[in-house]
């Protein structure tokens, strides 16, 4: 599928806001319905999921109370039904270089966090349940 890239959005997400929420938030109030993200920064708390794929669902698997130092955040936006959805995927480093990765959860709350968000025009993409894997993907 071909796009063009559209608007370019940069800038820090508010202390102790929520990542995940504070992402989808850019993204609702830009109307950006397809596009990509990274973000830098720290974290106080987090939550990480992992797809459970026997179970066919997402577990949080990850909950950390403690600093972290965000090593990549990266993710795409797109429609799940008529509503905005962001997908993040996030790995963390401890001050020990402790490395910890998963699907970004809510309740991982910001130390610092600077994003840059590329939307992409030219498609719409949606997604929708997969019956062989359970998880809603873009439509093909």
């Amino acid at each position: 599928m071909r796009v063009k890239e559209g608007r370019v959005f940069i800038g820090r997400f508010n202390a102790k806001a929520d990542l995940l929420g504070s992402l989808t938030d850019l993204c609702k109030k830009e109307n950006i319905r397809l596009g990509v993200f990274s973000v830098i920064g720290a974290l106080t708390n987090v939550k990480l999921g992992y797809y459970n794929q026997d179970a066919k669902k997402y577990v949080e698997n990850c909950s950390l109370e403690k600093k972290l130092e965000i090593t990549s955040c990266t993710g795409n936006v797109s429609l799940k039904g008529s509503e905005i959805f962001v997908h993040a995927h996030i790995t963390l480093a401890d001050h020990a270089g402790q490395c910890y990765g998963g699907h970004l959860m809510p309740g991982s709350f910001i130390f610092a966090a600077e994003y840059f968000a590329q939307e992409l025009t030219g498609a719409v993409l949606t997604r929708k349940p997969d019956l062989e894997t359970g998880l809603s993907l873009w439509v093909k």
